[in-house]
C-alpha cells in the first residue's frame, strides 16, 4: 500500500475539494475526472472513434443507456472534457419540463437557449463561449489575409481580401437549411468587428443566443425579418457546426441528458413529437445530412426500452435502435446507437475508492491510514446491503464512502473497521436508517417487482 500511496499522482487542493464535495453531492465534478476514471475502457474508446469520424467531416449520434448513479453523467462530461481538449467545441443540457426539443410553449427554443449558453472550449471550459468563437472566426480571417495574402492590416486592399474569404465561407453555409439567415447575420458581426461597434455585435450575439422572441423586435434592432423559433432550433445547430471548422474548431458535440423528462410528458401526441425530433437528429447524423456534429444522449433503460411511454413507443426509433439477436449474453456492439453501461465491477470499485481515499488525505492534510483490506470489506458491506443487487450503483458506494472518510478524519479515535461494522451500512439501500426503512423496505419488497422498478425510475 505504501507503495501505491508514493505513485498516486498528487491532486491540486483546488481540484480535489471540487471532487469530492461533488460527490458527496452525489453531481459529475467538472473537473479532475482523469484523478478518478476507473473502467470504462471500451465505452469511452467507442465514444472518442465517433470524435474522429466528426472530425473529418462527418456526424455521429449516440445514447448512453443506464440506471441514475450508474455513471452515464460521468461518462458524458469525461468525453466533454476529452471533446474540449481536442479543440471541439461542446454544448450540454438537461432536459426539464421547460426544455424538451419540441413544445407549444417554447421548450424546445428553451434546450437550444441552454446549449448556447453552455458553449465551451479549452480556453473557456464553463460555458460563455460565444463571443470568443465568433472574434476567433474573425481573428482567422485576418491572419489567414495577413500570412497567406502578404498584406498588413492597414495596406489598401486588406478589407477588400477579407470580404473575399469571408464569402468564401458564407458559400459553404448558404447551401444549407437557414444557411442564407446565419451567413448573413455573421457579415453583420464581422462589420462590426471591423468598424468597432460593441453595441451591434452584442445584438448579432443576442440573435445566436436566440433571444429575440419576435421578429419585429429583431427588425427594430437589427434590421432582419428571421429568428430562430421553437421549430427550427436544431437546424441552426447544424449550420453552426459547419462554420466552427470555418472557425479553426474540430466539429460541435451536443451532449443531452436526462431524457427521462420526455418520458415524464403526459400528454402521449407531444411525447410522439419530442420522439419524432429526436428521429430527425438521428436520420440526419447517419444520411449524411450533417456535418462536423456529434450528438450523445443519456437515458435510463426505461427511458429508451418502454413501449408504451419511452422512446420505443415511437416504432421508427424502436426499428432502428433496439438491439440485434446477436448482442446477448453479455456480449455488447459498441458500434451500436445504443451504449447500455455496465455496472462497474468489484475490482474497479476498489481502485476508485482508493483513489477517493488518497484524495481526500491530500485535501484535508492528513496521512492516509486506511487499509486496502478495509477497502475490501468496506465494499463487501455495501453489496451485503438489502436491495443491493438490483439498487446499488457507484453514486451510493461513492457518498457511502466520502462520509466514511470524513467520520474517520473528524474523529481521528475512530477505526475504519468500527465504522464498517456498525449499523448503517446494514440499511436497505436508498432508505433511511433506523426501524422505520427496514419497515418500510419490507412493505415496498411484498409489492410486485414491476411496479416497484416502474416508480424507482423517477427518484432523482
Amino acid at each position: 500500500m505504501s507503495d501505491q500511496n508514493q505513485t498516486a499522482p498528487r491532486v491540486p487542493k483546488r481540484i480535489a475539494a471540487v471532487i469530492i464535495n461533488s460527490l458527496k453531492g452525489g453531481v459529475v465534478p467538472r473537473v479532475g475526472l482523469p484523478y478518478i476514471t476507473v473502467g470504462r475502457e471500451r465505452e469511452i474508446a467507442a465514444l472518442l472513434h465517433d470524435l474522429e469520424l466528426v472530425k473529418e467531416g462527418g456526424a455521429s449520434f449516440r445514447f448512453l443507456v443506464g440506471r441514475y448513479g450508474s455513471g452515464k453523467s460521468f461518462l458524458l462530461q469525461t468525453i466533454r472534457n476529452h471533446a474540449m481538449g481536442n479543440n471541439f467545441v461542446v454544448c450540454d443540457a438537461d432536459l426539464s419540463p421547460e426544455r424538451r426539443f419540441q413544445g407549444t410553449g417554447g421548450q424546445g427554443l428553451a434546450t437550444y437557449r441552454e446549449l448556447i449558453r453552455n458553449l465551451s472550449t479549452k480556453t473557456r471550459p464553463d460555458g460563455g463561449a460565444l463571443n470568443l468563437v465568433l472574434d476567433r472566426w474573425v481573428s482567422n480571417i485576418q491572419t489567414q489575409v495577413t500570412m497567406e495574402d502578404g498584406l498588413a492590416p492597414d495596406a489598401p486592399g486588406f478589407e477588400a481580401a477579407m470580404e473575399k474569404r469571408i464569402m468564401a465561407v458564407m458559400g459553404q453555409i448558404q447551401e444549407l437549411v437557414h444557411g442564407y439567415d446565419f451567413a448573413r447575420l455573421l457579415t453583420m458581426y464581422w462589420h462590426a468587428s471591423i468598424e468597432g461597434d460593441d453595441e451591434k455585435k452584442a445584438l448579432v450575439t443576442k440573435w445566436f443566443r436566440g433571444e429575440y422572441r419576435t421578429k419585429t423586435e429583431a427588425r427594430q434592432e437589427l434590421g432582419v425579418n428571421i429568428v430562430i423559433g421553437d421549430d427550427d432550433w436544431y437546424d441552426y445547430l447544424k449550420v453552426f457546426a459547419t462554420f466552427l471548422k470555418a472557425a479553426g474548431y474540430e466539429g460541435l458535440i451536443i451532449l443531452i441528458d436526462e431524457l427521462v423528462n420526455l418520458y415524464k410528458i403526459p400528454n402521449a401526441v407531444s411525447r410522439q413529437y419530442n420522439y419524432e425530433k429526436i428521429l430527425t437528429m438521428y436520420n440526419d447524423t447517419l444520411q449524411g445530412k450533417a456535418h462536423y456534429l456529434g450528438i450523445i444522449m443519456g437515458g435510463t433503460p426505461q427511458t429508451i426500452e418502454d413501449r408504451r411511454r419511452g422512446l420505443y413507443s415511437y416504432e421508427a426509433l424502436r426499428s432502428r435502435l433496439t438491439q440485434g439477436r446477436f448482442a446477448q449474453g453479455g456480449l455488447s456492439d459498441m458500434l451500436a446507437p445504443v451504449i447500455h453501461l455496465e455496472p462497474l465491477t468489484h475490482e474497479e470499485l476498489l481502485v476508485l475508492v482508493e483513489k477517493l481515499a488518497d484524495i481526500h488525505a491530500g485535501l484535508f492534510g492528513y496521512t492516509r491510514t486506511i487499509t486496502q483490506e478495509s477497502l475490501v470489506q468496506f465494499l463487501a458491506a455495501e453489496f451485503e446491503r438489502v436491495g443491493a443487487d438490483t439498487h446499488l450503483t457507484p453514486r451510493e458506494v461513492i457518498r457511502d464512502f466520502i462520509e466514511l472518510l470524513d467520520i474517520l478524519c473528524q474523529n481521528p479515535g475512530m477505526k475504519a473497521d468500527d465504522l464498517i461494522q456498525g449499523d448503517f451500512l446494514k440499511a436497505p439501500v436508498d432508505a433511511p436508517v433506523g426501524a422505520a426503512a427496514k419497515k418500510k423496505h419490507a412493505a415496498s419488497s411484498a409489492a410486485p417487482a414491476e411496479e416497484h422498478d416502474r416508480f424507482s425510475e423517477f427518484e432523482i
